[in-house]
């Protein structure tokens, strides 16, 4: 097996398995958030505003999975 194509392969097996974890949470804090709004929608503005700093601190780690497989492949 060549080295670069040792160097894809990691890289697209860091970055898949690694946005497997968030896209889960992803799915699982959006939709807490629009079923805890459904319950009570004068608390919404709270709500969202939770909700957005979960999706940015989860997206976060996506993008170092991102960044990791970019590391593999280039290095």
């Amino acid at each position: 097996m060549d080295i670069e194509v040792a160097k894809t392969l990691g890289m697209a097996l860091a970055v898949g398995l690694g946005v497997i974890g968030p896209g889960i949470g992803l799915g699982i804090l959006v939709g807490k958030a629009l079923e805890a709004i459904g319950r009570n929608p004068e608390a919404s503005g709270k709500i969202q505003t939770t909700m957005f700093i979960g999706i940015a601190v989860t997206d976060a780690l996506a993008i170092f999975a991102l960044v990791i497989g970019f590391i593999i492949k280039f290095t």
